[in-house]
């Protein structure tokens, strides 16, 4: 993970390799690319997600007011220690962005662990991301656990410290962010 002290949003548009990264405590943090397991995880939650808009959006014969955003897009806040989040996936409900990164948080992240995410310093660093997207406005983020028996822990913006926990077998839900969806945990394994 390579930093830039001072970095702006404009840093972030010029980042190299177009690479997944975050403006944190006024530095670039670049993250690293993603394994199979974790990446096939994050691209089944972005393929439910974009399933459950086109659905809705049929359903109502409206204009999707929601949208399925996949890894490595960038979204601006404008909080006192982050300008942007990166998630592995998220439902936004803002404006057309064009060229540019997505204005404001998405209603809905998801967070899958990679292998440098366990660990106490993982664990907290985990945690004040999770309060940075509520205090930018997110109602609901998931914590996709791979390896352990929680596989996703659901965190709401009205109840931070108390997930719901759902397993394999189960199906996990975004409620009040993205109503109505409903995702196999069994699906984010291959």
């Amino acid at each position: 993970m390579t930093t830039k002290v001072g970095a702006t949003i404009e840093d972030l548009y010029q980042v190299p390799d177009d690479r997944k990264a975050e403006i944190v405590n006024g530095e670039l943090i670049l993250m690293s690319p993603t394994g199979d397991d974790p990446g096939y995880a994050g691209d089944e939650i972005f393929a439910s997600l974009r399933e459950f808009a086109r659905r809705k959006r049929k359903a109502q014969g409206l204009l999707q007011k929601g949208r399925a955003v996949g890894d490595n897009k960038a979204f601006r806040v404008n909080l006192p220690n982050r300008e942007s989040f990166s998630p592995d996936a998220a439902y936004y409900l803002g404006p057309r962005a064009g060229m540019k990164f997505f204005e404001g948080a998405p209603v809905f992240a998801a967070e899958v662990r990679s292998e440098g995410d366990y660990g106490r310093e993982a664990e907290r660093k985990m945690a004040e991301k999770r309060r940075d997207y509520f205090d930018a406005g997110t109602l609901v983020v998931w914590d996709v656990d791979l390896l352990g028996e929680d596989v996703v822990r659901v965190y709401r913006a009205t109840d931070p410290e108390k997930p719901v926990i759902y397993r394999r077998g189960e199906e996990a839900e975004a409620e009040p962010a993205v109503p109505g969806l409903r995702m196999s945990v069994d699906d984010l394994f291959q």
